[in-house]
Parts: structure tokens; C-alpha cells; sequence
């Protein structure tokens, strides 16, 4: 089989920017029916653009009547980069599905996730022990709760049994999506034979065993990975090769290379995801699979420097379009740096991460208690939040909507202002939660300080710019003087 070198042509269609709500309206019933619960088909058609809707969410479209009107839309909509899913039930992953090269232009859907290994020759208890920290490692970040996401089955021993019994022992001590990694087509059936419940991916084919691995995920009906390292014509042939065998989801991987090969690994990689994104080139338009764990595969002696390569590696290849990642080890300094750039490199763009507006309690407050107030931005008022309980104060505070800005970006942009700190005080009925009328604002708007005083006759107390000062602040500032 030789390489295919030649690149694609470029499909005649639309980028996901430019897709306006009238091109998409003309495919809905246009009944306004309201089973969507958007107020008619075109508020539905402008969220389905924005990627807020789903075509699931319009049940008319699912039937016989607009069936062609479905299929239209479905290819229509459908993302440059093909969405694979991995695992079944609550513990599913998808991924790929992206549109975009750039995250400013859109919103990067299916964050990536990582995948943790274990291999075939660790004793059971051992084994269990490795599943059973993967599947506990979670960080809360600002409200929301950073996991790992899957396991990768190493196969070191090359033995078929030894796999098989390997992943069988995984099977049924967790649910969580699996990885089967071996290049030996006799040891990836021994493994699929266990897993088959479980739809794995398989890692990977070759131009060595290509064929044989392509009978297996036609067998057992899963996606594969394709492993082509720093060669992309091989990739984009084997691609080709095993769409016309009949497989549709596959996983590309172009190598990785840590230390001196990272900037090529990143070239190949943006290579890829451009092509896709750009020139709508089918072959390349599939998810992107990179391996952190490559790097303990080098001659370092020392740990810690092989696990500061590989977190490295990690957050270069999440930044550089990594649909999936395959890692070693579990300590959290490695680990969470990726949970968390993951989480803010797939939050969207267009909408700050917020809280609801509200009273929140703290404690066991009383009439006498301290009321403070800040924005609704998540980072911000989890911050506050963790430093009010670690202080374990009583008090109030009051979260204003300002759209999901900071305190400082909300002064200045004018969202939090003595007018909506006022209508904050009155809609939430503060007056009625305690017997004084002081009110703490955050040293970052101390310049409303005059104003908020005016608009809504309370006394203002300045309060320190860093919320971790709050307990020092209390225990010297309050109760203020009459």
C-alpha cells in the first residue's frame, strides 16, 4: 500500500461561522409548535446555529414526515471532526466533534478526555488498587467536579491470556470506558473478547497490521485508532484505506514525541486539525489522539523529571488540539493542571462561567451577623466562598448578576454599581435577615463606596481586596461602631 500523498479536495461548504439561523430554518417544520420549548422555530434555528440545541431537542424532525429535512440538517450541521464516542452507559465519552480551529470563533465541544494506564503484568491487587485511584481522583474547581475520564490497557506481556485475564478483572471492577493498547492483532482479540460489552477503543492499526485490526473492529463493531508516528501521508493512507474497508470511526494518532520531537508532535497536530477545520478534508476529520505517556518511554532517571515532561507534554497537546489523552501518572500536580486548563479551555467563550444571584448562608447568621456582597463570576465567588467557610464565619452574602464578570471587570464595565447593588439589597429583602443596615462591599470597588451609600442608605464598610482577608477584617472591623 503506498502512501497517499496527494492532499484532499476541499468540500463546497459552510463553516459552522458561516451557517446563518435562516439556512437551518428552511429545514424545520416551521410549525412553531413549541416541543423544542424555544418560542418558535426561529429562536430554535439561532440556538441550533450557536450550538446551545442539539437536532434531538426538535422531536418533529425525528419523524417519518421530515426525514429528508433531518438528513439535509444532519450532514448540514455536521462538525469538520467526526464525533467518536468510547464506553457505554452514564460513563460514555465523546470525542472529537469540533468545528472550529480557533476556540475564539465558536466553542470547542466534548472536552478531552484523559485516559490513565495500566498494564497486563501488574498483579491483581495492584491493578484494582490503579483502577480504583483513577477513579477517585476528582478536584472540585469553582463548583464544578474535574475527573479523569477512562483506562488504558497496556499490554506488556504480548500474551493473549494474560490480556484477556487483564481486562477482564477491569470489566468487572469498573464501568469506565476502555483503551485496549497492544499491535499484536491475536492479543487485541483476546482483549475484545472480554470487553466486547464495554465498546473499547482499539489501539491502534498499522501498515503492519492494518488489515487484521480492521476485521476486528468490523467484528466487534468499535472505533479505531490508527497509528501512523510523524508520518502523515501513511496516515492520511491508512485513513483512506480503512474508511473503504468500511470503518467509520477512527482515532488518528501522528506520534508523540517528547523533549526535542515536541514541536514537530505539535506541528503534526495543528497540521491535521487545520486541514480538517479548514479545507474540510474528510480524511483528516477525525478525532486526534495523543499519548503524555510517550515520554516515560526516555532514558531520565528521575521520576519527577519524567512527570514534569509529561504534564508538559499533556498541556501542550490539550492547547494543540488533542481529542484524547493517554497518561501515566497520578499524581495530582501532574494531573490537575490538565483537569483545569481543560475545563477553562472548553468553557465557552461567549458566556462567563456564572453562579445564580442570590442570598447564600453561611454558618448560623443572626440578626447581628455581617452581610457582604460580590459578583456572580464563578471564580470569584467560590473563592469567596471557600474563604468564608475555611473561616467558618456567620454571615450573609449577597451574589449580584453582573454577567458573569469579576469584581473588578464589573466596575469598570459598569454592571456592578451602587444602582445594582441597591436593587440587590431590595429584591433579596436583606432588610428583613438582619437588624442593621451596614454592608460590606469588596475592596475592588471601594470607589462605589460614596455612591452605594446614597443609593441605598446603608452604611458601607470597604472591605479587603482579597477575600482571603475577610476573617482578619471581621475580627477586627465588626461589629462596627455605633
Amino acid at each position: 500500500m503506498s502512501p497517499d500523498v496527494a492532499p484532499a479536495p476541499a468540500k463546497k461548504r459552510k463553516s459552522i461561522k458561516e451557517i446563518s439561523p435562516i439556512d437551518v430554518y428552511k429545514f424545520l417544520p416551521r410549525t412553531n409548535c413549541g416541543e423544542c420549548r424555544e418560542a418558535n422555530c426561529m429562536a430554535f434555528a439561532t440556538r441550533l446555529v450557536n450550538g446551545e440545541l442539539l437536532l434531538a431537542d426538535c422531536p418533529p424532525l425525528h419523524t417519518t414526515e421530515y426525514q429528508a429535512s433531518y438528513d439535509e440538517l444532519s450532514h448540514f450541521l455536521a462538525p469538520p471532526v467526526r464525533t467518536v464516542t468510547i464506553g457505554t452507559g452514564n460513563h460514555a465519552i465523546n470525542i472529537g466533534g469540533k468545528y472550529v480551529l480557533q476556540r475564539h470563533d465558536f466553542t470547542y465541544h466534548n472536552p478531552t478526555p484523559i485516559a490513565v494506564d495500566v498494564h497486563d503484568l501488574m498483579p491483581e491487587t495492584e491493578l484494582l488498587d490503579r483502577i480504583r485511584h483513577i477513579e477517585q481522583f476528582s478536584y472540585n474547581y469553582i463548583g464544578r467536579t474535574l475527573t479523569l475520564n477512562a483506562i488504558a490497557v497496556r499490554s506488556v506481556s504480548g500474551d493473549p491470556t494474560t490480556f484477556g485475564n487483564a481486562v477482564r478483572t477491569i470489566t468487572r471492577a469498573s464501568r469506565y470506558p476502555l483503551i485496549l493498547c497492544t499491535l499484536d492483532p491475536v492479543v487485541m482479540a483476546a482483549g475484545l473478547a472480554e470487553a466486547k460489552e464495554h465498546h473499547p477503543l482499539m489501539y491502534a492499526a498499522t501498515e503492519a497490521n492494518w488489515k487484521e485490526m480492521a476485521d476486528l473492529a468490523l467484528s466487534y463493531k468499535v472505533p479505531l485508532a490508527i497509528f501512523a508516528p510523524n508520518d502523515l501521508a501513511l496516515l492520511r493512507s491508512l485513513t483512506k484505506t480503512l474508511i473503504a474497508s468500511g470503518i467509520k470511526d477512527l482515532v488518528l494518532d501522528p506520534g508523540t514525541f517528547a523533549d526535542e520531537g515536541l514541536p514537530e508532535t505539535i506541528a503534526n497536530f495543528t497540521s491535521i486539525r487545520a486541514a480538517a477545520c479548514k479545507q474540510f478534508d474528510d480524511l483528516f476529520g477525525f478525532p486526534l489522539l495523543g499519548v503524555p505517556l510517550t515520554v516515560w518511554a526516555g532514558g531520565e532517571l528521575s521520576e519527577d523529571v519524567l512527570k514534569w515532561r509529561e504534564a508538559l507534554t499533556a498541556s501542550m497537546l490539550l492547547s494543540r488540539y488533542a481529542d484524547l489523552l493517554i497518561m501515566h501518572s497520578l499524581d495530582g500536580w501532574v494531573l490537575l493542571p490538565q483537569l483545569i486548563w481543560r475545563f477553562n479551555l472548553y468553557t465557552d467563550p461567549r458566556k462567563p462561567v456564572s453562579v445564580e444571584a442570590g442570598v447564600r448562608t453561611f454558618g448560623r447568621p443572626d440578626t447581628r451577623s455581617p452581610v457582604l456582597i460580590t459578583t456572580n463570576y464563578a471564580l470569584t465567588y467560590f473563592t469567596v466562598e471557600s474563604d468564608i467557610k475555611t473561616a467558618n464565619l456567620d454571615c450573609y452574602l449577597i451574589v449580584v448578576d453582573t454577567g458573569g464578570l469579576s469584581v473588578e471587570s464589573a466596575v469598570a464595565g459598569r454592571y456592578f454599581t451602587a444602582d445594582a447593588i441597591a436593587a440587590a439589597l431590595e429584591s433579596n429583602a436583606v432588610t428583613g435577615l438582619v437588624n442593621h443596615t451596614t454592608l460590606i462591599i469588596p475592596g475592588l470597588a471601594a470607589r462605589l463606596s460614596g455612591e452605594t451609600e446614597e443609593a441605598t442608605g446603608w452604611k458601607i464598610l470597604v472591605g479587603p481586596k482579597d477575600s482571603s482577608g475577610i476573617s482578619q477584617f471581621l475580627r477586627e472591623r465588626w461589629p462596627p461602631e455605633t
